[in-house]
């Protein structure tokens, strides 16, 4: 039997945060984990949920907080899924990622003794989110717009959203209010009829241009000209006005088809000195100022002299590619998605790179491939999904041997994981530096620097 049962009122002392932002207490070792709570808080909760080994808690009343508190500026932090830790302080937030860090390292890798160094936050942790992704719907007979609540798909109506830019807001306040005056109804997933689904508006940072894109039910969309004045209107800085086309009854945001309204197909932007071009459907990190803080930490790593040559495995449109391409003799990038590996050889002619070479197909197939025909990596970065790198490209590492492997994770478990194997294959894990890449939220990305051993 568990010490406690559902709808139990209890008070408990807050031990730790899951790696979701929870806080957690225990109760004769049982673990409850409770939203809004943090470590060092005493506090009174109430049951909600038991299973076998864990369960969870609503939080009641703060009978001594932490001094790691803060008012939460957001409006509707407590509902919204968008961020976890706004409660707790920047420098909590920090110290919190670290942990994270040198926990799953210690704990899911069993590497207790790679140095871990401080996290790098930024100087100013909001509006820094360059896309944000806006699901519209009606509540109450109004429009509502915002983020989804926390596992769910109702949306947390709001009228700003303080990590995203100032121009997102506008655009979504805008539309908002005159949606329906202009005979567009939001979309309705349960019933699966409406027509604006989601707005997607990004924004190149460097370059300030901005980019809305209108994803549609059905490919008529009345009144496209008056919409496109009004965004224009709401945002001067607006370079393209495209509308993207989802029929289906799903929960990816974007369809097959893609058409410019008005203005360009693309815009641009620049980390450091590398400039990109970003279309609707790009993949591009959401923080650059960040970003350029997350490669120019893995171009350290490399420790590029001029005569190596790289091979960066999971390369998308080319991000860290050409940014090594600045170093190196030659950078070879392979990505599975081929309309990445189009977008990335584009880019490369847009920065007059002459030493890159960019292939479609899995890793673990094209890379061997590359070997046989003469093509050696000195060194090998990796930037893997969430999941982290696929058992077959760990092989691949581990047969060909290249000196030294830049490992960029988005993910510190999967990380923790993939290192064990690189470690037990022959290499040896200097140092993780992580990075804040997404300021009030959980997560953490982190660059690490393997070695290898003779």
């Amino acid at each position: 039997m568990h010490p406690v049962r559902k709808n139990d009122q209890l008070t408990v002392r807050i031990e730790d945060l899951t790696h979701e932002g929870a806080g957690v207490a225990k109760v004769e070792g049982y673990p409850l984990f409770i939203q809004g709570a943090l470590p060092g808080e005493e506090a009174e909760v109430h049951v909600v949920k038991t299973l076998k080994s864990y369960g969870f808690a609503k939080l009641l009343e703060i009978k001594q907080a932490s001094p790691d508190r803060v008012t939460a500026p957001c409006p509707v932090f407590d509902i919204c899924g968008g961020c976890q830790i706004q409660h707790l302080s920047y420098e909590g937030q920090l110290a919190f990622k670290k942990k994270v860090v040198s926990d799953a390292l210690a704990r899911l890798g069993k590497l207790p003794d790679v140095p871990v160094l401080p996290v790098k936050g930024m100087e100013n942790p909001w509006r820094y989110r360059n896309k944000s992704q806006i699901p519209f719907g009606m509540q109450d007979g109004e429009v509502a717009a915002g983020f989804y609540r926390t596992r769910s798909h109702v949306i947390a109506d709001t009228d700003t959203c303080i990590i995203q830019s100032e121009e997102a807001d506008r655009i979504m306040r805008g539309l908002k209010h005159r949606l329906l005056s202009m005979g567009i109804e939001p979309y309705d997933e349960k019933t699966h009829t409406g027509q604006l689904r989601h707005v997607v508006v990004r924004k190149g940072r460097a370059t300030g241009e901005v980019m809305v894109v209108l994803v549609t039910r059905k490919k008529n969309l009345p009144q496209k000209e008056r919409i496109s004045q009004l965004i224009r209107e709401l945002v001067p800085a607006v370079k393209s006005i495209v509308q993207n086309v989802n029929n289906e009854k799903t929960n990816v945001i974007f369809g097959k088809e893609t058409l410019t309204l008005w203005g360009t197909d693309a815009i641009e932007d620049r980390i450091g000195d590398v400039r990109f071009e970003i279309s609707a459907r790009s993949f591009y990190q959401v923080n650059p100022d960040q970003t350029e803080v997350l490669y120019r930490q893995a171009l350290e790593y490399a420790q590029l002299k001029g005569d190596e040559t790289v091979i960066d495995a999971y390369c998308g449109i080319g991000t860290i590619s050409l940014f090594l391409a600045q170093q190196a003799k030659a950078v070879m990038g392979v990505e599975i998605v081929p309309q990445a590996i189009e977008d990335a050889k584009r880019n490369a002619q847009l920065n007059g790179f002459t030493n890159t070479l960019f292939e479609a197909g899995p890793a673990e197939e094209v890379i061997p491939r590359w070997y046989k025909e003469g093509r050696k990596a000195d060194v090998l970065v990796v930037d893997p999904p969430r999941k982290g790198c696929d058992s077959h490209l760990l092989n691949t590492i581990l047969e060909q041997r290249p000196e030294r492997v830049v490992y960029v994770s988005c993910s510190p478990a999967t990380l923790a994981r993939d290192l064990r194997i690189l470690e037990d294959g022959g290499y040896r894990t200097k140092e993780v530096q992580p990075v804040d890449m997404f300021p009030q939220t959980a997560h953490v990305e982190a660059v690490a620097w393997l070695q290898l051993e003779e």
